[in-house]
């Protein structure tokens, strides 16, 4: 767990063999370390648990040190989110390609203590990106910061994934779902029903909405046992991202190097998932354990 060069060769090993190209953007001088490179450096610190940027370098063995500084890191990190995204969508679809249940739900991410969130500037630098006030009912309280929306099938590998302020109720995510999913089912908790989205979604794009109705709705019939079984696959991954990736420690200033550290956290869970599949051929939701 310990070795970085070893888990940096791996992690890059498999970012190789999904790009066929090495990433680099147009630039003036050509860059030491490739864009390609830069991600899997990013990837392999998410699977250590390494959230400070000074400690990864202090740790780098010196011909990757050479390479980069801290804040040329930084900055190009966070540039390279879209390409994360990529990767990660890329790693996914080898997955889920013949996939026809998917789980929806949704997690708190909190940015600072709610008693700080009125002289706090944390990702306040634009307008549309702010975080704000919003409630969750899984633990009966009020946060502050965003709320991490996902997908992920029954084998647990997140499909789609998005952020939005804590305020957003999560039935509006199904509205980016229609353009995502289709012809499948989608299990989700009672945050998610509504009878007139569930109709909706049906129509346009033959998505079976299924939720657990309330105890005192007309015509209340429980949900299936299987249905109910499989929705726990997606809080175990939530508890895996808060228990070995850490999502919820944040250190980040911008809602860019915020969002970037999310989606590095899910990319680094992917990646572990598609190396214990297609490398050593063992359960792919095993992620404490060594890919070298």
């Amino acid at each position: 767990m310990n070795n970085l060069s070893a888990i940096y060769e791996r992690i890059l090993e498999v970012l190789q063999n999904i790009s066929e190209q090495q990433l680099v953007v147009c630039q003036r001088r050509q860059p030491k370390m490739s864009d390609l490179e830069l991600i899997g450096l990013s990837l392999t610190a998410e699977y250590l648990g390494i959230d400070s940027e000074n400690h990864l370098l202090r740790k780098l063995p010196k011909a990757l040190f050479s390479k980069i500084e801290r804040s040329v890191y930084n900055r190009r990190r966070r540039r390279l989110a879209c390409y994360i995204e990529d990767i990660r969508s890329k790693l996914a679809s080898s997955f889920n390609e013949f996939e026809d249940i998917f789980i929806i739900d949704s997690m708190p991410l909190e940015v600072c203590k709610l008693s700080r969130s009125q002289r706090s500037t944390i990702c306040k630098e634009n307008h549309y990106s702010q975080p704000d006030k919003g409630y969750c009912a899984a633990q009966s309280s009020t946060y502050y910061g965003y709320k991490l929306h996902a997908v992920c099938s029954v084998r647990g590998i997140f499909h789609s994934i998005d952020l939005s302020p804590a305020s957003v109720h999560d039935i509006h995510y199904l509205k980016d779902i229609r353009e995502q999913l289709s012809d499948c089912t989608l299990i989700g908790d009672k945050g998610y029903l509504s009878a007139k989205v569930q109709l909706d979604l049906f129509e346009s794009c033959s998505i079976k909405l299924s939720t657990p109705m309330r105890g005192n709705q007309y015509n209340y019939k429980r949900q299936p046992f299987v249905f109910r079984k499989s929705r726990k696959r997606i809080e175990t991954l939530f508890s895996q991202l808060c228990d070995q990736f850490m999502i919820r420690r944040n250190y980040a200033k911008s809602f860019e190097g915020f969002r970037t550290r999310i989606l590095s956290k899910i990319t680094a869970l992917t990646v572990v998932q598609y190396i214990n599949k297609f490398i050593f051929g063992r359960n792919i939701n095993n992620i404490k354990i060594s890919i070298i």
